[in-house]
């Protein structure tokens, strides 16, 4: 895929819309298999890769309703049944199609409060759009249809109409929830439990709200203001915001219940918990994992130089050991805070890496170069253990692992030096551990996620979970949906307590 600019995309969409405007016929469906996929309009990979703003700039309104008249309105509706919150994406295309945004945005919302941001970042390749029919008719789930970037178009739009409405609260009951971080699973519980019209507070360990959607991912890929809009919306209707309060520190879990009166509590901590590879050198100055690295960058606004008190490293020669998301955010971030060469390290193939194509796609416009099938076998420091280099070994592949992904060999003899004075490793997160280790009634299995059941309740009375406490690091949306499980086994079991007290 090359870069094409905003204004020849949007003048390709509207002769081909005039086109099939002139017809009398209603289209079938060869008609539909027939439009071609609308790229999403971008900055120019040499001016984005020096700036924060968002790299992807959004259909224009022929291209969307393009975009929607590919659907081909199946009676199967797989996209729905593959979506974590079940959209009825069939009626909110329908409706961008006949141009009817206001609907379609007001459709999507009956289920998914954070629009604009799941359709930024949400990996829909992998879930609506996966078993798409365009996509399979087409034999390419890349021509699928583009559910994600048509959320994103009726999300924005409603915010520049300001025609965003606020849900409908049920009077008070009160009963009081206590939601234990603002990341997606926590905003989603704290709306469809306030929506019943119980009390709610939600407590944040970091000053800012918005959990990993502030700090781990790059405005450039989701702009702070659309976090700070939907958490608005929520304070609207009265939801109760407490942050640098540390479940677990500040407070302990079980007192939220037994003093401070709260009827139920929902954990989404999330996977904060960054995961080293154990290799020699990984404690020399220069040595980040992408957590860190993206947390003083996005959350402490690093970036801003002038500004900012918590200072970065001064990066020239950098690289990023990993294959997914977080490792493409963390080597385009790099680049944009002045790094002249940077790597991204994986030892599989690009075939295997986790990372969504789209952001794989945009890191190579902006001139990060990928080093496949290699590895760090060591890093190496100079005599003020600051980074000078990382010694490689190169890999070939074996036979499928536990992951379904062809297992990376060793070469021996192969090792190799790569002259970087920075490493990034984004090789996954482990799920924050504070909260279970100061309350030992919470089960957890061996990796530290909370054990809960279908309802996300764990192993504590009135005590429930999810996010990527419960899942490991997970995708906004799958969050979402189990936010959306235990909002609705918090708002039954406060029913039943309602019930009881009136008999």
């Amino acid at each position: 895929m090359t870069y094409i600019e905003s204004s020849t995309l949007t003048a390709i969409a509207k002769d081909y819309l005039e086109e099939l405007k002139k017809r009398n016929d209603p289209l079938k469906a060869r008609d539909r298999l027939k439009i071609p996929l609308q790229e999403m309009p971008s900055q120019d990979p040499h001016i984005r890769a020096k700036n924060l703003e968002e790299v992807a700039t959004g259909y224009t309104e022929e291209q969307a309703i393009l975009e929607a008249m590919r659907c081909l309105q199946c009676p199967k509706e797989m996209c729905v049944h593959d979506c974590p919150v079940m959209v009825n994406i069939p009626v909110f295309l329908k409706y961008i199609a006949d141009g009817d945004f206001q609907s379609a945005v007001d459709e999507i919302k009956k289920t998914s409060l954070l629009p604009a941001i799941c359709g930024r970042v949400c990996p829909q390749e992998v879930q609506c759009q996966l078993n798409c029919t365009v996509g399979k008719s087409l034999k390419d789930v890349d021509q699928a249809v583009s559910i994600g970037r048509l959320e994103r178009f009726v999300a924005d739009w409603e915010r520049k109409q300001g025609t965003v409405k606020l849900p409908e609260i049920k009077p008070e009951t009160g009963k009081k929830v206590a939601i234990v971080g603002s990341g997606p699973a926590g905003l989603v519980v704290a709306a469809d439990v306030r929506r019943e019209g119980h009390e709610v507070t939600l407590f944040e360990a970091f000053h800012k709200l918005g959990g990993v959607m502030r700090y781990g991912i790059p405005e450039f890929r989701l702009p702070n203001d659309i976090v700070d809009e939907e958490i608005e919306t929520l304070k609207k209707i009265g939801v109760k915001f407490q942050t640098n309060f540390v479940v677990g520190r500040t407070r302990k879990l079980h007192d939220l219940i037994t003093k401070d009166g709260y009827d139920a509590v929902f954990v989404g901590t999330g996977a904060g918990l960054p995961l080293f590879m154990g290799i020699e050198g990984e404690n020399l100055v220069g040595v980040f994992s992408a957590n860190e690295y993206l947390t003083r960058a996005n959350l402490m606004r690093a970036f801003e130089k002038d500004k900012a008190a918590t200072p970065i490293y001064s990066s020239k020669r950098v690289a990023v050991l990993g294959g997914g998301n977080v490792a493409m955010d963390a080597a385009r971030m790099s680049l944009r805070l002045g790094a002249e060469k940077v790597y991204v390290v994986y030892r599989r193939t690009e075939v295997e890496m986790p990372a969504r194509k789209e952001e794989v796609q945009h890191a190579k416009e902006e001139g990060i170069e990928f080093l496949f099938l290699q590895n760090a076998k060591r890093i190496l420091g100079d005599e003020k253990s600051r980074v000078k280099a990382m010694e490689c070994l190169r890999y070939e592949l074996g036979e499928p692992d536990s992951s379904g992904r062809r297992r990376p060999v060793v070469i021996p003899d192969s090792e190799f030096l790569l002259d970087v004075d920075t490493v990034i490793v984004a090789i996954g997160n482990g799920s924050n551990p504070l909260v279970s280790q100061t309350t030992p009634d919470l089960k957890v299995n061996r990796w530290g996620n909370i054990i809960v059941d279908d309802n996300q309740k764990t192993s504590m009375e009135r005590v429930f979970a999810g996010g990527d406490i419960v899942l490991g690091a997970a995708t906004v949306i799958l969050a979402m949906g189990e936010g959306r499980r235990a909002a609705k086994a918090i708002n039954d079991l406060l029913a039943e307590d309602l019930k009881k007290n009136q008999s």
